[in-house]
């Protein structure tokens, strides 16, 4: 299994999981403020989308030889790179937001593609890595951000379930309700 294959499954399988953390939640629990930290879920998805977008821009860059210097900046101050995506993307519709999110792993995976084994794997490939190769960076800004999202999103959708169901075990539905017949005549 090449480097590729071996990255593109990891990709999926990390993808997998935190798209079933999330298929349970209704909408409104997508917009819970502080959910996942300071953040809803939908500025989690939000924030993946636009690392995934820095990461297509860089590779597009590096495949035309050229420095992704907006890659590297992102990743010289993570802490202001988040900060400034969340207030890009906090008011943006759900749908939008999670219509983003699924296109740009597509298109990360397609540019990933482009790569050979060596350029992915090699340290010193792309010379302003520093000493990560690209599948290391790759790695580091998917995969291993995503994966313990995965498992705080399946948290809190576990406890906004719960949650709501407490709630709407007071609740008589109105199927239920007999309504006496009116016999004012």
């Amino acid at each position: 299994m090449t480097r590729l294959e071996q990255l593109l499954d990891k990709l999926d399988e990390t993808r997998e999981t935190l798209l079933m953390a999330l298929e349970d939640l209704p909408d409104e629990a997508f917009a819970e403020p502080n959910a996942i930290g300071n953040w809803s879920v939908q500025d989690l998805l939000a924030n993946i989308t636009a690392w995934e977008a820095e990461l297509v821009t860089g590779l597009m860059r590096l495949k035309q030889g050229k420095k992704p210097d907006q890659l590297l900046a992102a990743l010289d101050d993570m802490d202001a790179y988040d900060q400034a995506r969340f207030a890009e993307n906090h008011e943006r519709p759900l749908e939008t937001t999670f219509n983003d999110f699924q296109k740009v792993r597509m298109e990360l995976e397609t540019w990933l593609e482009e790569f050979s084994d060596q350029e992915l794997t090699r340290p010193r490939q792309f010379k302003w890595f520093r000493r990560e190769s690209l599948a290391q960076i790759i790695e580091r800004l998917t995969i291993t951000r995503e994966r313990p999202f995965a498992i705080k999103v399946a948290v809190f959708a576990e406890q906004w379930l719960k949650r709501e169901a407490a709630a709407n075990a007071n609740i008589i539905p109105l199927t239920l309700v007999e309504v006496p017949d009116d016999d004012t005549d």
